[in-house]
């Protein structure tokens, strides 16, 4: 079992403001490859900098998302699926920046954990600070390798409950 598990950071409210994304690779129950990118978006605009501490000034001289998109794909190749903590966020994120990079969305199946840690981890509330406190996982949350890395191990663990 291979899959993805990735996780968005945005400047502010269109889908295509992504400035951070992050990625952890699994293979074989083990995150094998960790990866994070900061991201200039489109404009200036900073609404959510108070969130996750980026702002214009940590971005400006960053590649956008189209320079970045041939070293970011390969990280999708030949995996069963992708998985992120509301996974529909991130997929419109995603859709958003190829649309406006016009760049070719990736062909891969999403999973959420939100989902999986309500339904078979039984976490509730499943925000992701509340879910990474119960399992025990370290958290920076906001921070796009942290929270990606988070997203992994949360999966790692569905696998394990599933398997039981």
């Amino acid at each position: 079992m291979k899959f993805l598990a990735i996780d968005f950071e945005t400047a502010n409210y269109y889908p295509d403001s992504a400035c951070a994304l992050g990625f952890a690779r699994v293979e074989n129950n083990t995150i094998v490859q960790k990866d994070c990118y900061l991201i200039r978006p489109p404009t200036r605009w900073f609404v959510f900098s108070e969130l996750h501490g980026i702002t214009w000034d940590d971005v400006k001289d960053k590649p956008t998302f189209g320079e970045l998109w041939n070293t970011m794909k390969t990280h999708f190749h030949d995996v069963d699926f992708v998985v992120a903590h509301n996974a529909s966020f991130d997929k419109r994120v995603l859709a958003g920046c190829c649309a406006t990079y016009r760049v070719a969305m990736p062909k891969v199946k999403f999973k959420c954990t939100v989902e999986y840690s309500r339904n078979i981890l039984g976490i509730k509330p499943a925000n992701l600070p509340n879910v990474c406190k119960e399992l025990g996982i370290p958290l920076n949350h906001h921070d796009a390798a942290s929270d990606t890395e988070a997203c992994a191990k949360i999966m790692l663990e569905v696998f394990k409950r599933w398997s039981n």
